[in-house]
């Protein structure tokens, strides 16, 4: 069939909510697939692992086409549980809009607002579907009033319970998008109801731009409801854009890895331009850049041709990570919209032979989630590779894929919380080549560290002359300082500063880039050692519906997890309390309140730590001390 639109939306809710259940619906019935799958038996389209079969949860995102008349739709299922928000976030950057599923039974939960924040955030058209409504104790009305008085601020929900060419039916819809719409609030005291067609372009131009969400209630496993969903998305969310003849660019948002011969599988959203087999791309990513020939393409939903605004399985790429951008980088696919990974631990092999397979398996894993960051401790520190995670489930996850895709069992040990450092003020050094031959690098390099702007990472610039090196050397200065600050001077990544490279040199024809990438840690090194570091743990905010009666131990609770209370409402808390206090305070809530408090909390500003500043093991030969460093070079 001629598709004339695309449309990338993805499916996301909270665990448990039936949003893999829903995308098996709506795969059925759209003629996608012709037998319904189940979570229960493991036999869905989209969760294809063994793992995610066989413990029921989505693990991977996955992504599966249907049709609706001259509309492709390329349904991305992302998963819901809050420690896989890494692969949720990698979705959410390719996305033209979303459906958000919300159970009819349990309602509103921790994860539903923390999606709903971002996806507002973003600005993403959002549809509703409220599911389980056949199930008992399943309130539609309950949930709707739960939508409006917890995830909106501004918009309205417009119930799509009816077909808008009943004149009833109109006037209903007509009543809610009155509520900010005032020439419609005007036509309605006037005894005016809008038309069909009328209602349409508003509801359509209200969804678009985020002030209107129609929500759809019925049940995924049913069916109930389905139909009008689909509707739902061919009639008001809009279709992918993008310029056909422009220079491509898009991301990469999922790597996968076949089983015996490794060969990566990239998922690929343009955004512009168009690609085919063949093509030589180069993509890049904070670590660099790295070019490669497309040996195979294959279009989502079909075609050899992959063109603005689609999704392809691209192979031919041995270099290629989730994250990686081709072409100008897209600010919406480029930008972060959850915090990083806030514990880590480290990981050794059950057998200690097989450290290096065991290092081997992470590192191939991280090419599909970067943000878990493995890298192996030295010798001196018992060894073992280091992980980031968002929490113990992940955990759980990760030592099975080794033990179960890669052969090798794996001891994790407790996790620990990560902190970041800040820079507290300006430090400068630089190293230039000893022309009477005292060098140890045909390098000169000099650099200067200061505070950056609040939430801004890590910025590079430059005050030497433009093409003073050439770009091989000049690129390899950059790339370091990024590396080089994963670890900072108590071995905590650094963040918020500016690095200005303040002279630079080279002889012609004997530096290589091997001499830029080993002085620069040096370099820099010193001139954060002079600028000083903070080190900051990571916080969030939190909102805690309590029973009046529960105040007292709850506060005494609050207290000894570190937490601070901003704000005391009839039965609601609010305030920060520090990452590491977050499971003391999840493990004991439900027994000092009967289990009828509710919890919620999402990523804020870290804050300084007090006393000694807690320290992570190096793995970069320790720059600080020059003759260490040096061995470890000689011995690499």
């Amino acid at each position: 069939m001629h598709t004339l639109g695309t449309l990338n939306i993805g499916i996301l809710a909270h665990v448990d909510a039936g949003k893999t259940s829903l995308t098996e619906r709506l795969l059925f019935d759209t003629g996608a697939i012709d037998r319904l799958g189940s979570v229960d038996e493991g036999s869905t389209r989209t969760d294809t692992g063994e793992l995610e079969r066989r413990r029921g949860i989505t693990i991977r995102t996955a992504v599966a086409p249907f049709t609706v008349g001259d509309l492709r739709v390329n349904l991305i299922d992302t998963p819901g549980h809050s420690d896989f928000i890494a692969e949720v976030e990698r979705a959410l950057g390719v996305l033209d809009a979303a459906v958000l599923v919300v159970s009819a039974v349990e309602g509103v939960q921790a994860q539903t607002r923390v999606l709903m924040k971002s996806l507002r955030r973003l600005g993403l058209p959002v549809l509703f579907f409220v599911n389980k409504t056949d199930r008992t104790g399943a309130s539609a009305g309950r949930t709707l009033q739960d939508i409006r008085a917890r995830l909106l601020r501004g918009a309205v929900a417009v119930p799509m319970t009816g077909s808008l060419a009943d004149p009833e039916f109109r006037e209903r819809v007509a009543e809610v998008l009155a509520e900010q719409d005032d020439e419609l609030l005007a036509g309605l005291v006037e005894g005016r109801t809008p038309g069909a067609g009328e209602l349409r372009a508003r509801i359509a131009e209200g969804t678009a731009r985020g002030g209107i969400h129609p929500v759809y209630c019925g049940s995924a496993l049913s069916g109930e409801g389905v139909a009008g969903l689909i509707e739902g998305m061919a009639a008001w969310l809009p279709h992918a854009s993008g310029a056909v003849d422009g220079t491509p660019s898009g991301t990469v948002f999922a790597v996968e890895r076949a089983a015996g011969t490794g060969e990566k599988t990239a998922y690929l959203r343009l955004f512009t331009g168009e690609l085919r087999s063949r093509d030589r791309i180069t993509l890049s990513s904070g670590d660099g850049e790295h070019a490669g020939r497309i040996t195979s393409l294959d279009v989502v939903g079909g075609g050899s041709v992959l063109t603005a605004g689609g999704i392809a399985r691209i192979r031919g790429l041995p270099r290629v990570r989730v994250g990686d951008r081709l072409g100008p980088a897209r600010s919406a696919a480029a930008e972060r919209y959850f915090a990083p990974p806030a514990l880590e631990t480290v990981v050794r092999p059950v057998h200690p032979r097989e450290a290096a397979r065991l290092h081997s398996a992470l590192m191939a894993l991280a090419d599909q989630d970067p943000l878990i960051a493995a890298r192996a401790l030295p010798e001196g520190e018992g060894g073992g590779t280091s992980v980031l995670l968002y929490g113990e489930v992940q955990k759980e996850i990760l030592a099975s894929t080794l033990d179960e895709e890669f052969g090798v069992a794996a001891v994790f040990e407790p996790s620990r919380t990560v902190h970041r450092e800040r820079p507290l003020g300006t430090g400068a050094a630089h190293e230039a080549i000893d022309r009477r031959g005292g060098h140890v690098f045909w390098a000169t390099v000099g650099l200067r560290v200061e505070p950056g702007v609040p939430g801004t990472g890590v910025t590079f610039r430059r005050e030497t002359e433009l093409g003073a090196l050439p770009h091989a050397l000049d690129r390899a200065i950059e790339e370091t300082v990024h590396r080089t600050l994963a670890q900072g001077l108590y071995g905590w990544a650094v963040t918020d500063c500016t690095v200005t490279l303040t002279h630079s040199g080279y002889a012609s024809p004997v530096s290589t880039a091997a001499d830029f990438r080993n002085l620069t840690p040096l370099v820099l090194m010193r001139a954060l050692a002079e600028a000083g570091t903070r080190v900051y743990e990571p916080c969030h905010t939190y909102e805690l519906e309590l029973p009046a009666d529960t105040v007292g131990p709850v506060t005494a609770l609050l207290g000894e997890a570190g937490a601070g209370i901003t704000e005391t409402l009839p039965g609601l808390l609010k305030g920060t309390v520090p990452a590491r206090g977050i499971p003391l305070v999840e493990r004991r809530l439900p027994a000092l309140t009967r289990g009828e408090a509710v919890w919620w909390s999402a990523p804020t500003e870290d804050r300084p730590c007090g006393g000694r500043p807690p320290t992570r093991p190096r793995t970069d030969g320790n720059p600080l001390n020059r003759a260490e460093y040096l061995r470890h070079l000689g011995r690499a």
